[in-house]
């Protein structure tokens, strides 16, 4: 995010984000799409490409950097953020991305992820879930449903599953949304919401894997049900979803409700949206509940909870700062030799 648009930029557009590199993923592929949403937002924040830096791990999503016309690095396996918290600490003028799945983030990359966060570096993470390896072709990941039958589960996943935004909070992220490949209008807001963030961004995007995962997110795309099953988020509007706008949610002191719109409640009785109020984030964070059962939730879209806090990088420049002007610049020989020195005889 902190890289700025200067009077001599030139005018780009996604094609200038766009590489001659044959774009390798499965026919079909949500990637697709939230490839061609990042390079469609990228010329409207201003910022020059020799600015912006795209790191990935491994994994479907991390093929992200070859087709993306800026600085970018394809690191390894669940690293990509221990990678982009070095390049930001000591560049901080840079706007960094990391591009991830649920698995390279949220398994063996699981601890870097909640660091970084913590940290609260400038650094944008949008994290493609697909609930499933898809690399690896299709066992399941630290986001895949119970009961799941894969190839390395085969008679189900007993294991229970992540709640990504839940982790996100718990490692105290001051910007966490959520958005989905097959909602392109949305999934450009959310991208923009992101980077204008001072702070770590936290985007989780429900991506399709139609070759080894093909509808676990159907409920919420289809045109059929996503009226009924999606819950958009706006600032200081009411919590209201449903085919004719004719349900809402209305909060039981902490319980939240669905209630019917029309007879005994309107509008005006349903919660407000603040996406700075933590406690409710909570609530609406752990709106995940199985669509399948009966009395179950909408799934809730858009920015759930945004905060300031200090980032990493500008306060490592400030110690230094604070250090130099106290003690001087250091000596990099005295450094190495450090404090034991001995003469042999």
């Amino acid at each position: 995010m902190s890289a700025t648009a200067t009077a001599t930029t030139p005018v780009l557009t996604a094609k200038d984000f766009a590489t001659d590199q044959e774009v390798r993923w499965c026919p079909g592929c949500g990637d697709y799409s939230i490839l061609a949403q990042v390079q469609k937002v990228m010329p409207t924040l201003g910022i020059p490409k020799e600015d912006i830096v795209i790191i990935s791990g491994i994994g479907c999503s991390s093929r992200f950097p070859y087709y993306m016309n800026v600085y970018g690095m394809h690191s390894i396996h669940g690293r990509a953020t221990a990678i982009a918290s070095g390049l930001k600490a000591c560049r901080p003028e840079l706007s960094v991305w990391v591009v991830t799945g649920d698995g390279d983030s949220l398994s063996i990359g699981g601890n870097h992820t909640i660091h970084l966060l913590r940290r609260n570096f400038d650094i944008n993470i949008l994290l493609f879930n697909n609930q499933i390896y898809g690399l690896t072709k299709g066992q399941y990941s630290p986001t895949s449903e119970e009961h799941k039958i894969t190839k390395s589960t085969p008679f189900g996943s007993i294991d229970h599953p992540f709640n990504p935004l839940a982790l996100a909070m718990g490692a105290d992220a001051t910007f966490i949304g959520r958005s989905m490949d097959r909602d392109p209008k949305h999934l450009q807001y959310m991208l923009t919401r992101a980077q204008k963030h001072k702070g770590a961004s936290f985007l989780e995007i429900y991506q399709n894997c139609n070759i080894f995962n093909d509808g676990a997110f159907e409920v919420f795309t289809e045109k059929a049900t996503k009226p009924e099953e999606t819950l958009f988020l706006e600032q200081g509007k009411p919590l209201v979803f449903g085919a004719t706008q004719n349900k809402g949610i209305r909060l039981d002191g902490f319980k939240p409700v669905v209630v019917e719109l029309g007879g005994e409640y309107s509008a005006d009785d349903c919660w407000v949206h603040d996406e700075h109020d933590y406690h409710k984030a909570q609530i609406l964070i752990r709106m995940f509940d199985d669509p399948s059962k009966p009395d179950h939730f909408p799934r809730p879209f858009g920015v759930f909870y945004e905060t300031e806090r200090p980032c990493y990088e500008e306060m490592m420049q400030l110690q230094i700062q604070d250090i130099i002007a106290a003690k001087g610049k250091g000596d990099l020989d005295k450094l190495l030799r450090g404090r034991e020195v001995w003469e042999i005889a």
